[in-house]
């Protein structure tokens, strides 16, 4: 899901953990599955953020060199108000999107 296309939420919001975690059936197994995607989120948007700031990037060795570079501001404004990874994939886990399996369920299952 791309992160920049989202409909999640931008602040914090109380959510009902048993009804959330009744996929699962336990209420830590949601909480560790939602957390593991939101570090995946969280790699993705740091690895694109680094990208864009890369083109503007310069080499110089003078340190005495200070400028300000107006659209470099802009870009990481622009990703200071996405929505937090945790909350992006809160939403994703919500509405089904995130594929999980836990290998100790299926082993007992055979």
């Amino acid at each position: 899901m791309d992160y920049r296309k989202t409909n999640a939420p931008s602040n914090t919001i109380t959510r009902d953990m048993m009804k959330l975690s009744a996929d699962t059936g336990n209420v830590y197994e949601t909480v560790a599955i939602i957390g593991k995607r939101a570090n995946q989120i969280a790699v993705e948007m740091k690895q694109d953020l680094e990208k864009k700031l890369q083109e503007f990037a310069s080499y110089n060795d003078n340190l005495e060199e200070v400028f300000e570079n107006r659209e470099q501001i802009e870009i990481s404004r622009y990703y200071e108000k996405l929505p937090k990874p945790t909350l992006i994939a809160a939403k994703e886990y919500e509405e089904g999107k995130v594929y999980y399996k836990n290998p100790a369920k299926e082993k007992n299952n055979l």
